[in-house]
């Protein structure tokens, strides 16, 4: 159980992390200086395209033999919770109509010891999690560009 709440921590706090700096990104004007781009939320296609980019994000992870043996020991209804609650992340966090009570990713991660190579890996199926499920490519890249700051909190505690 308490790898269960590590790894859901983990993937939630990236993804909490990426779209929390992404919702607070630049909106470019379009058309009138008044009218601005869709939340990050809308952009993703709300809670239902973000629940299937964490879907597909988690299969990837458990099928990744970089990272799957983090995932081994849980049972399909804490997987089942783990997307859950990284969806609920990424909802609260790109603007939706959701809330995030977790904890800070410093303390989540403390005793984890995630390597470079992991995170790596684990930011890699999120780009595929993304192509499959065609977020174009300004979405992709402003969640990817804003992953670098949360490294310290997760690789090494």
């Amino acid at each position: 159980m308490r790898r269960f709440i590590d790894w859901a921590v983990l993937l939630g706090g990236i993804v909490l992390g990426v779209a929390a700096c992404a919702s607070m990104g630049e909106q470019e004007s379009m058309g009138a200086p008044e009218k601005t781009m869709p939340s990050l939320y809308q952009r993703l296609g709300g809670r239902h395209g973000i629940a299937l980019v964490v879907d597909d994000f988690v299969a990837i992870l458990v099928a990744d033999d970089r990272v799957s043996a983090r995932f081994t020991a849980l049972k399909p209804a804490e997987v089942a919770r783990l997307k859950s609650h990284a969806a609920d992340q990424v909802c609260a966090a790109t603007g939706g109509p959701c809330a995030y009570l977790g904890r800070d990713m410093k303390a989540a991660h403390r005793g984890m010891n995630i390597t470079d190579a992991e995170w790596e890996a684990t930011v890699e199926d999120l780009v595929k999690a993304l192509d499959k499920n065609k977020v174009p490519e300004k979405d992709r890249n402003e969640l990817l560009g804003l992953l670098g700051p949360m490294k310290p909190d997760i690789v090494g505690q």
